[in-house]
């Protein structure tokens, strides 16, 4: 049953990987991307199952945030052209 979807989620992963070079725009690559970090996430918890040690799911979830914010920097810094300032290109 692990086995199964452990080899689903990696298919699923590929998938995400050639979105993210293939897509036409840098959305549908962040959006494969997100769904990389995701299908990672998800990838962790079923081998943590799998194997029985509980301690992985710890950095499933430090991964997942890793992921969450990382996405919401490469949006900014796509929308904005930079990661700080107070709407300085707003103004402009």
């Amino acid at each position: 049953m692990f086995v199964v979807a452990s080899l689903s989620i990696l298919i699923t992963m590929a998938l995400a990987l050639i979105r993210a070079m293939l897509g036409p725009t840098v959305f549908d690559r962040v959006l494969a991307l997100n769904m990389f970090g995701t299908k990672t996430v998800l990838f962790i918890c079923v081998y943590c199952f799998a194997s029985g040690r509980t301690d992985f799911l710890d950095l499933a979830l430090l991964y997942s945030l890793m992921n969450f914010i990382g996405m919401v920097a490469l949006l900014r810094f796509s929308q904005f052209g930079s990661f700080g300032g107070k709407g300085q290109e707003l103004s402009q």
